[in-house]
C-alpha cells in the first residue's frame, strides 16, 4: 500500500472510531463522572456524541437521579417588583441563577404551596404552575378581594380560599379557577373554626390527588377540601396535646402525608420531629425521625435565640423535603425520604440571602418542583446563557 493510500485510509476512519478517539472517557467511568455534573450542564453534554447521550441518560437513571429543585425568588417591595431567581439542585449541591425573561408584576409575588406562584390585585390574578415558572397565566381577579389567601393548584383547578378581608363580609370565602373553562366558581366556605386563621400565614397547605389539605400550624386542626364535591371534610387532628408540639406543617412525600413539628415552646425549642400520618382519619402517627442538633442550630439564625421560630415552613416534591425558618432564611435544612425512611439530614446555605440586611432582595418567596431535562430544554431554548452556576454547597 502506498503512502498516499495510507494517508487516505487515515482520513476515512469510521465516525464511531473518530468519536472514541476524541472522547477517550466512556462507559462506567464516564457515567460516574457525569453523575456529579450539575443538571444544567448535562444538557449540552448530552449533545457531545451518541455515547455521551447514553451516558447522561444512564447517570440520571441509575447513578445520581434528578431530584426536586428548591427555587428561591427574591423580590423588591416596590413597583415594578423586580425579581431575581435562584435554584438549588440537590443532585450536585449547586445553586444556579435562572436568568429568566423579566415578568412585570403589578403586585407582590406570593406562594402558599410548593408548586404555584401567584400575584393578586383587585382586578387581576396571575399565576404560574410549571416547574421553573417560565409561563404565566393572567386572568380576571376573583369575586371576593382578599390578601394572603390560601392558594393551591389541584389538578385542573386553582383553589383560592380565605385570606384577610377588610371590606368583605365573608373572610372564609372559597373560589376555584377552572383552567379548562377559564372561569371562577364560588364554593362552600372554609370551616367556621378557621375564621381567625384562614390565611397562608397561619395554616400549612398540602395537595394530593383532587384534595387540598389545610392544617392550623398551632393547633394541628386540619381539614380537606375536595375539588370534585366542592365541599370540606374534617376536622382531623394531626398532632395531639401530649405530643409536645407547639407548631407544625404538613406536606406529601412519596404519596405519604408528613407532619414536621417544632417541639417545646416559642423561645425554647427542644427539637424538630417528622411523622408519617397514617389511617383514613389522619390520626394515626408514625415517627420517622428527628432533626440533628447541628441542623436545628442553623434554623435559629446567627443570634443565640429562637427569635421568630414560631413556625417552620416546608417545600417538598417527591422524596425531598426542604425545611426553613421564614424569619431567618439564611440556612435551609434538606431531608431526603426513601421508602418512608428518613435518610440524610443536611443544612444548605441560602445563596439568595447574602447577609442579614436583605441586600439581595427585600422579600423571599420559595417554591419546589421536579425539574426534568425537558424542562431545561424549554427554559434554555437557543439561549445558553440563561443559567449560571453560583457555587458549590458542601
Amino acid at each position: 500500500m502506498s503512502d498516499g493510500d495510507s494517508t487516505h485510509h487515515q482520513h476515512t476512519k469510521p465516525e464511531e472510531e473518530e468519536e472514541e478517539e476524541e472522547n477517550p472517557v466512556h462507559g462506567d467511568i464516564l457515567e460516574s463522572v457525569l453523575s456529579h455534573v450539575p443538571l444544567v450542564d448535562l444538557l449540552p453534554a448530552s449533545h457531545v456524541s451518541k455515547s455521551w447521550n447514553v451516558a447522561v441518560s444512564s447517570s440520571l437513571r441509575n447513578l445520581n437521579p434528578v431530584k426536586p429543585w428548591l427555587v428561591v425568588h427574591a423580590q423588591s417591595r416596590r413597583p415594578p417588583f423586580a425579581t431575581t431567581t435562584h435554584a438549588y439542585d440537590p443532585r450536585s449541591h449547586v445553586w444556579v441563577e435562572l436568568k429568566q425573561h423579566p415578568v412585570k408584576h403589578q403586585s407582590p409575588l406570593r406562594s402558599s404551596h410548593s408548586t404555584i406562584l401567584y400575584t393578586l390585585s383587585t382586578s387581576k390574578f396571575s399565576f404560574s404552575v410549571d416547574p421553573l415558572h417560565l409561563t404565566w397565566h393572567h386572568v380576571d381577579g376573583p369575586k371576593v378581594w382578599r390578601t394572603d389567601p390560601v392558594v393551591a393548584a389541584v389538578g385542573e383547578v386553582v383553589v383560592l380560599a380565605g385570606g384577610t378581608c377588610d371590606f368583605e363580609e365573608n373572610p372564609l370565602a372559597v373560589e376555584i379557577f377552572d383552567l379548562q373553562t377559564r372561569s371562577w366558581e364560588t364554593c362552600e366556605s372554609m370551616p367556621e373554626i378557621l375564621k381567625d386563621s384562614a390565611s397562608s400565614t397561619w395554616v400549612s397547605v398540602a395537595v394530593k390527588s383532587r384534595k387540598m389539605y389545610v392544617v392550623e400550624k398551632r393547633s394541628g386542626k386540619g381539614f380537606a377540601f375536595d375539588t370534585e364535591t366542592k365541599r370540606w371534610e374534617g376536622p382531623y387532628d394531626v398532632i395531639k396535646p401530649d405530643d409536645g408540639v407547639f407548631s407544625c406543617a404538613i406536606t406529601f412525600v412519596e404519596e405519604r402525608m408528613v407532619v414536621v413539628g417544632i417541639m417545646g415552646e416559642e423561645g425554647n425549642v427542644r427539637g424538630v420531629k417528622m411523622w408519617e400520618v397514617k389511617g383514613k382519619l389522619l390520626e394515626e402517627m408514625r415517627e420517622m425521625g428527628e432533626m440533628p442538633e447541628a441542623c436545628l442550630e442553623t434554623l435559629k439564625g446567627e443570634e443565640d435565640e429562637w427569635r421568630g421560630m414560631a413556625s417552620v415552613s416546608l417545600e417538598s416534591a417527591e422524596e425531598m423535603v426542604y425545611i426553613y425558618n421564614p424569619a431567618e432564611g439564611e440556612e435551609l435544612v434538606v431531608c431526603e425520604v426513601v421508602g418512608g425512611v428518613v435518610g440524610r439530614w443536611r443544612s444548605v446555605r441560602n445563596a439568595v440571602v447574602k447577609d442579614r440586611s436583605g441586600a439581595v432582595g427585600e422579600r423571599v418567596v420559595v417554591s419546589c418542583s421536579s425539574v426534568s431535562m425537558a424542562d431545561l430544554r424549554l427554559a434554555l431554548g437557543n439561549d445558553t446563557g440563561r443559567f449560571s452556576v453560583k457555587g458549590m454547597e458542601f
